[in-house]
């Protein structure tokens, strides 16, 4: 599949809301905002997560609606985005939902190709593999590395579904998002959405995406030794414990 740069034009007319969590990212959101294809989007949500700094300001600047999660949390910011969404009438409510992350890693130009085997193929999950893609090296720390062979890898012995990635540039059906009943409120959200996907027995698929460094600020996770151990405790925890459940 070519990359999104290439594909001009919106296949299907529906409903694809983009939701950003974001805390402190004012330097590169607005690459990722300018970045979006505004041809396939109806509209993009910052889950402004307590920002201290002018992150909702730019946003709102860019023409980006803002809702505010004050509690710290990548997952309460993403949980805020879906609240706002699920308060608007229904026939308003978003067909697909896409998530990316505020720190310009992603190449938001590639949404054509995320949401595809949606719009295509009747998938209802779909993850932006950044090992099946092109990294820049250096972008993702060793130990991020280890913890995204390693997750995956649980998540196939337990249930026996192949995922190369917990990659944050995804893209999922509105209604399959809120069968999923997602809770955790940080380093767990996207492992949460994989094995209850798989739980639940989704069509789901990967598709290969680029990703390099954060465009500005720090990395709130791989920029701190704590915030590598808790997010890689977090993640495998969380898979052992939604298994119990």
């Amino acid at each position: 599949m070519p990359y999104a740069e290439n594909m001009s034009e919106k296949l299907v007319p529906v409903r694809i809301d983009v939701l950003i969590p974001a805390y402190n990212e004012e330097a590169a959101l607005p690459l990722v905002l300018a970045a979006i294809p505004k041809a396939w989007v109806r509209q993009v949500i910052v889950c402004n997560n307590g920002s201290t700094d002018r992150t909702a300001e730019v946003a709102r600047r860019a023409g980006a609606q803002v809702v505010d999660a004050q509690q710290r949390g990548y997952g309460t910011a993403c949980l805020a985005g879906m609240r706002y969404l699920q308060n608007l009438p229904e026939n308003e409510q978003p067909e697909i939902v896409v998530f990316l992350d505020g720190d310009y890693s992603d190449y938001p130009e590639e949404l054509p190709n995320v949401v595809a085997p949606i719009l295509n193929d009747d998938k209802d999950l779909v993850i932006g593999s950044r090992l099946l893609g092109d990294m820049e090296p250096g972008a993702m720390s060793p130990p991020q590395r280890f913890g995204n062979w390693l997750a995956p890898l649980l998540i196939r012995w337990m249930y026996g579904y192949r995922f190369t990635d917990l990659g944050p540039f995804r893209a999922i059906g509105w209604q399959r998002l809120l069968n999923l009943k997602m809770q955790d409120s940080n380093y767990g959200w996207t492992v949460e959405m994989q094995v209850k996907a798989v739980q639940q027995r989704l069509r789901c698929a990967e598709v290969p995406v680029r990703y390099r460094k954060r465009g500005g600020g720090k990395s709130k996770v791989s920029g701190t030794v704590k915030g590598v151990v808790l997010a890689g405790w977090k993640i495998i925890s969380l898979i052992f414990l939604l298994r119990l459940k």
